[in-house]
């Protein structure tokens, strides 16, 4: 397999989405997209906290399509 970036290539610069800080996409930043371990652990807190949300109906996962009734 091989890599998306080449040597000659600059790296992709991005912001982290926690605190908005310049990461480049190379080995340097190993929890890309995020600066670093901590920014990536508020944004997992956020999604867990229901902070964050993907747009759409909510589903009831407790509802039985086909109930046995």
């Amino acid at each position: 397999m091989t890599d998306i970036l080449t040597s000659t290539e600059a790296p992709i610069k991005l912001n982290c989405p926690t605190c908005k800080k310049v990461v480049l996409w190379n080995d340097e930043f190993p929890h890309r997209p995020f600066c670093c371990d901590r920014c990536r652990l508020i944004d997992l807190g956020e999604w867990a906290s229901e902070s964050h949300r993907i747009a759409g109906d909510s589903l009831n996962i407790n509802l039985e399509e086909n109930p046995e009734d």
